[in-house]
């Protein structure tokens, strides 16, 4: 229900770009999900971040400082809805380039969790504890969603 970009998607559904607008004029975003295989599970790595066009490859340490940031992070919410409809028992993982960002991604889910729980399920992992449901309030090193 957030204010969000319009976006593109390929045929696969695993690649989303849109562009953020802003006083640093309009940044090519990205959007990968790339998947992965750990111990025999599968999964889908969420990839985020600036396009850099000279190296034709994600940049997810970069800051634009568009000033759109929630606009930007509901857009990419919604790339993953749009994945998870594409493949609704493939698991997606998202974790921060840095713990700030980490944490910022964990306030959306928490701020958004009324919206999120009836569509995802939300699992977050916590070192020293594991994959556990995610529960507001605790601080969390990575997230997985999968479809209900």
């Amino acid at each position: 229900n957030q204010l969000q970009y319009e976006f593109q998607t390929n045929e696969s559904y695993l690649d989303f770009e849109f562009e953020s607008s802003g006083p640093k004029g309009l940044v090519k975003k990205v959007v990968r999900y790339s998947p992965r295989n750990v111990e025999g599970m599968t999964y889908f790595n969420l990839g985020f971040g600036d396009w850099n066009e000279e190296e034709g490859r994600i940049d997810d340490v970069s800051t634009t400082n568009n000033l759109d940031t929630q606009k930007v992070l509901a857009t990419v919410a919604a790339t993953v809805l749009e994945f998870t409809a594409a493949y609704p028992d493939m698991l997606v993982y998202a974790e921060g380039s840095t713990p700030a960002r980490t944490r910022l991604y964990q306030m959306g889910i928490s701020g958004n969790l009324a919206q999120i729980e009836p569509i995802l399920e939300i699992y977050a992992f916590k070192k020293g504890v594991g994959w556990e449901p995610f529960q507001i309030g605790t601080n969390y090193e990575a997230f997985m969603a999968r479809r209900k």
